[in-house]
């Protein structure tokens, strides 16, 4: 996927090009309002700025997990197995809505303008979630603080602005690492926090680490999309020379504002009409949406398994999350380490010699048939009280698997969709948002029902029947991508 174009695809520089000979470009001998150009030093201090806000999105997102049954209980003054479940993943169902606008904003506005706005509705939510009286607020405000999450779709955005194709590497790293520490360091504090001093310290510490950020953005952050760059320069030198006719090869002449409203209403739309048209995206989507559910199951069962079967305190049980994350990391070393290899080395053996984007699915064929081992044990081990530190592992081991699985499924789609890889991923984003928000209220049941260890065998045994999901998908994916516009082969 090219992040320097558009985020959702539909803007290509053709439909701006009215004049044949743009006055206003940059200087292809240097330019220093190029975002390519920036010294390195001030881009990586972009991409660690990004890292903050992405640790900060996910320390306020995870921090509560460990004590959610606890506000409930201080709410409404009694358990709510569900109200606490709902409390941790209604955040993934904002997070579902948030990017089918923040995208196509930032290539309206542009990034610095569209990223600030939804840091301040994120501070504002976050402060409305610590200052909430009731539950029904409190869930609400947790929607709306997802809602306002603009890391997930500007970070990749904006380091493509700033970094050719083959210098994204170390960038993209660095923003995927930030959240498993966000995560791992999120649970561990808000635990400490919660006893001495109780959870709504915890949101107010987040509170403070959002504004801080954002005053780094507002001071530090420059504008890095291309093409509002060039129409903010087009306007400068209209108004310095008086001169109208001055334009940027983004700007028309007439109805530029319907132009960019129209591309707003497209920009929504495009991720459906891309999935409608895709079997193998809808596919893919399915699977990575149920496979993302595991992680919030894990999050919102974790802390009561070792409260009430270990006797955790809320300390320990924000400490334990950190398996997770090392076994996040993990994964992320293994599929740098190996997903490129195999793909490279899957083209050299079959066909043409050309690799195709079905042979970046091994990893997730792998991760697919270890998940339901790993989660049948997640269940078993407790009920079975078997030592903690089996239960971890097993944790440990989820993440890896889960890890291994995302990267390869957003590897897949990048290469199958190309320049529309914007808008499936979106679809992609939305599954897992909105697996991540329902199904984990319908594990108390079906735990309730059998028990610990046969719950989540059941479970395990979900996971079997969606492993043929990625082997046909690899299989038969290149035949049935002829069959969409969106992922046909260039003849």
């Amino acid at each position: 996927m090219d992040e320097s174009q558009p985020l959702l695809g539909q803007l290509n520089e053709p439909q701006y090009a009215t004049t044949p000979n743009p006055l206003v470009n940059f200087d292809p001998k240097g330019d220093p309002d190029n975002p390519l150009e920036w010294p390195k030093g001030y881009k990586m201090g972009v991409v660690c700025l990004l890292a903050l806000l992405s640790f900060t999105v996910t320390f306020t997102c995870i921090g509560i997990v460990p004590v959610a049954e606890r506000i409930i209980f201080d709410l409404e003054g009694r358990q709510s197995k569900s109200a606490s479940i709902l409390l941790v993943t209604v955040w993934e169902l904002g997070e579902a809505c948030g990017p089918l606008l923040i995208a196509p904003l930032s290539e309206i506005y542009g990034r610095y303008p569209t990223f600030n706005v939804a840091n301040i509705i994120f501070i504002l939510g976050v402060v409305l979630t610590a200052s909430s009286p009731t539950t029904g607020l409190l869930v609400f405000s947790r929607f709306l603080t997802g809602f306002a999450v603009a890391s997930n779709v500007l970070n990749p955005a904006i380091i493509g602005d700033m970094f050719p194709s083959e210098s994204r590497g170390s960038g993209m790293s660095l923003i995927m690492l930030a959240p498993l520490l966000g995560g791992a360091v999120g649970p561990a504090i808000s635990g400490l926090i919660a006893e001495s001093l109780g959870w709504r310290k915890i949101l107010w510490m987040s509170a403070a680490l959002a504004i801080v950020s954002e005053i780094l953005f507002i001071t530090l952050l420059r504008e890095t999309y291309k093409v509002s760059i060039l129409k903010q320069r087009a306007a400068r030198l209209r108004k310095e020379t008086q001169d109208e006719s001055i334009k940027c090869p983004y700007e028309t002449d007439e109805a530029a504002t319907e132009l960019y409203w129209s591309a707003l209403r497209t920009s929504i739309k495009r991720p459906v009409v891309v999935m409608l048209d895709s079997s193998v995206l809808q596919i893919m989507s399915f699977y990575g949406g149920l496979m993302f559910t595991l992680y919030y199951v894990l999050a919102t069962t974790l802390p009561g398994i070792l409260m009430e079967i270990y006797s955790f305190s809320p300390a320990q049980t924000g400490l334990s999350f950190m398996s997770f994350s090392i076994g996040a990391t993990g994964g992320i070393l293994l599929s740098n380490t190996f997903v490129d290899h195999i793909y490279i080395k899957l083209g050299k053996s079959f066909g043409t010699g050309t690799a195709i984007p079905e042979y970046r699915l091994p990893f997730m064929i792998t991760g697919a048939a270890l998940m339901p081992p790993v989660v049948a044990l997640y269940g078993w081990a407790p009920n079975a009280h078997w030592p903690v530190q089996t239960l971890l592992m097993t944790v440990a081991l989820l993440g890896v698997v889960l890890i291994m699985s995302s990267i390869a499924l957003s590897s897949y789609v990048v290469d199958a969709f190309g320049i529309y890889s914007a808008s499936a991923m979106t679809i992609v984003l939305i599954a897992r948002c909105l697996g991540g928000t329902l199904l984990p209220l319908a594990i108390p049941p079906l735990t309730d029902a059998l028990g610990l260890g046969y719950g989540f065998v059941v479970l395990g045994a979900i996971c079997v029947v969606l492993i043929p999901l990625p082997v046909m998908v690899m299989r038969y994916g290149r035949h049935w991508r002829q069959n969409s516009v969106y992922t046909k082969d260039d003849p």
